[in-house]
């Protein structure tokens, strides 16, 4: 079972911007949820657990691994997609899993031949193994990344906004690959779409401006909200009103009306009912420095 220990990790930019504020978190194996809004630090801290940047200060280690001191040692069990996963313009999947294989010190050309045939066969594309890559929709090009991740017996799979862009059945089945894979390893999975981490991960965490704003479960948080989240339907126009008056998590439209959610521990006036808090509630609780449970 591996356990990933992140201690006071700060990271700041020549530009001044603080994209780690003393991040510290622990990660054992399985599907681990990291939300925040763009620019909140994840894919500078998955940069950096990445080895793809150095921290200005603080430790990370995978079991024994140091990552800051030894990042040889950490790629060699490391599986990573990044946000914006590039192929060769005319490589065809086998070929980019092939060469995957090789640069991850894979020299046996039998042995790569059948791992390479087991992981497409794994993430469903083994029937377009001879096919551009470049030709693949966003959905199958995921998989690819998913199935270079697998390389090498990965103890740490670290994936930056998978599903960003996916229609609704790609998502899905990225979904299924995910939550297959993440069975065995520490799997983090970076995201500012809600409904990823609620639908896959049972450990989480929430960052905002660099800085760990949430950490635990999501059954855990939501308990923290029960019985505080209420909403109404209002009229165009009038949730700024709201917000001068009330503490409004949310809006959104719903059959073409504004819809609120506001926290408050008492009923917050007329015309609001009760709902279940979501882990969209939660994020937008947890991101607001101005609205606190």
């Amino acid at each position: 079972m591996a356990l990933l220990r992140i201690e006071n990790l700060s990271k700041t930019y020549p530009n001044g911007v603080k994209a780690l504020d003393d991040v510290s978190l622990e990660i054992s194996n399985g599907m681990f949820g990291l939300l925040g809004p763009n620019g909140a630090g994840k894919s500078s801290l998955m940069r950096t657990l990445a080895t793809l940047q150095e921290a200005d200060s603080g430790r990370a280690f995978l079991d024994d691994i140091d990552i800051m001191k030894q990042p040889a040692e950490l790629r060699k069990v490391l599986g990573y997609l990044p946000q914006e996963f590039g192929v060769y313009p005319r490589i065809t999947a086998e070929q980019l899993l092939d060469h995957v294989a090789i640069l991850k010190g894979i020299a046996a050309k039998k042995e790569r031949k059948e791992l390479v045939q087991y992981l497409l066969q794994k993430v469903n594309l083994y029937e377009q193994r001879s096919k551009s890559v470049k030709g693949f929709s966003g959905g199958m090009k995921q998989r690819v990344g998913i199935a270079q991740a697998l390389i090498g017996n990965p103890r740490l799979i670290i994936v930056d906004e998978p599903t960003a862009g996916l229609d609704p059945g790609e998502r899905n089945r990225f979904h299924n690959l995910l939550a297959d894979v993440g069975r065995e390893v520490v799997v983090i999975l970076s995201t500012h779409i809600v409904d990823d981490v609620r639908e896959l991960c049972s450990s989480m965490a929430i960052m905002n401006l660099g800085r760990i704003v949430y950490a635990g479960s999501p059954v855990s948080v939501l308990e923290e909200l029960r019985g505080k989240v209420w909403t109404k339907a209002l009229e165009r126009g009038e949730v700024d009103a709201y917000r001068s008056t009330h503490h409004v998590i949310s809006d959104k439209m719903v059959g073409g009306r504004p819809h609120i959610h506001v926290l408050s521990d008492n009923h917050p006036g007329e015309g609001f009912t009760a709902v279940e808090p979501n882990l969209e509630d939660v994020f937008f609780v947890k991101i607001n420095p101005a609205v606190t449970a």
